[in-house]
């Protein structure tokens, strides 16, 4: 009985002295650069954004906000604004735009289901749950070829709408409104790569 009870006490002790000699250090949280890493571009280009399935300023509003997520995420780099008009100049052989890499951007509305009700002072309101895409990609301006791209996509009920010849119409101004909502976590999402990010390791 006593042989009994030193065994188990000197496994039991195996066991104390095991788990501690396999004891991990905690966790420590780290900050890795981010995966585009702009800097050595450090002029970058940046097109207005184009739009499909509506009309209005949605696709302008989303292209500044894109402009200063990227500008606050990494310093040292200059932005260029660009129309679709200056794409000749931009990739011409005779380039004078310094620009050695440009962002395009494209946003597609779809899905709208609108719908309405009064108010009390029996006001029209209009609203609708429309989806939204926003893809980025980034353009060697000397080659034409495409060195990065990310999407996202998002589903939201917003007010404020009107159409114009049976086509939606989105006007944005206030990043803290329904619209700007909307496009802040679109473009949260696409600068995912340009951001420093914390990872447990």
């Amino acid at each position: 009985m006593r042989v009994t009870r030193v065994a188990i006490c000197f496994l039991f002790l195996v066991a104390l002295f095991g788990c501690g000699g396999s004891h991990r250090p905690p966790r420590q949280r780290v900050l890795l650069p981010p995966t585009l890493n702009l800097v050595p571009h450090k002029n970058i280009g940046l097109f207005t954004f184009s739009v499909e399935n509506a009309k209005g300023n949605l696709h302008e509003f989303a292209t500044r906000r894109f402009e200063e997520y990227v500008l606050a995420a990494q310093s040292g780099i200059e932005m260029r604004e660009f129309t679709r008009a200056d794409s000749s100049e931009v990739f011409s052989a005779s380039d004078t735009s310094g620009v050695p890499v440009a962002f395009f951007g494209h946003l597609k509305i779809s899905n709208v289901k609108p719908s309405g009700h009064l108010t009390a002072s029996l006001s029209p309101v209009m609203q609708a749950t429309v989806t939204v895409e926003l893809s980025v990609w980034l353009v060697n301006t000397r080659t034409g070829g495409v060195l990065w791209r990310r999407s996202s996509q998002s589903t939201e009920k917003v007010g404020g709408l009107s159409f114009i010849g049976g086509t939606p119409s989105f006007s944005a101004k206030d990043p803290n409104d329904a619209y700007g909502r909307l496009v802040n976590q679109l473009v949260y999402n696409v600068t995912y790569d340009v951001r420093s990010t914390w990872v447990d390791q």
